[in-house]
């Protein structure tokens, strides 16, 4: 069963640029699993340095046994003390209807 976890990040202002540079890098190659469906990431429109990742994967087990140990993530998750004014808050959820308007598709 699919799963999509929401991830809120609080960045510290003088390492947005750092923290957009490696999440760039880690969605570029999460892109090419087989396992991945999608990712968006969102702005607060408030406050730029507050940021929701959503991604949704097909096996929340492959996530955890598999995709979290990729090396491409190992700088990725060392940074992120150092980039974050507080710990991410994760949550999961299970998608129950997707519905998309060709017009506005990202």
């Amino acid at each position: 069963m699919a799963v999509t976890y929401v991830i809120r990040f609080d960045i510290r202002p003088d390492q947005r640029e750092r923290f957009m540079t490696l999440l760039t890098g880690l969605l570029d190659a999460m892109r090419h699993e087989p396992m991945f469906h999608e990712a968006v990431l969102h702005a607060d429109p408030e406050n730029e340095n507050r940021m929701m990742l959503y991604e949704t994967w097909e096996d929340h087990e492959d996530v955890l046994e598999v995709q979290v140990k990729r090396p491409y993530r190992e700088a990725w998750h060392a940074a992120l003390p150092e980039l974050l004014a507080s710990p991410r808050d994760i949550s999961i959820w299970h998608p129950v209807r997707s519905d998309r308007s060709e017009q506005f598709a990202l």
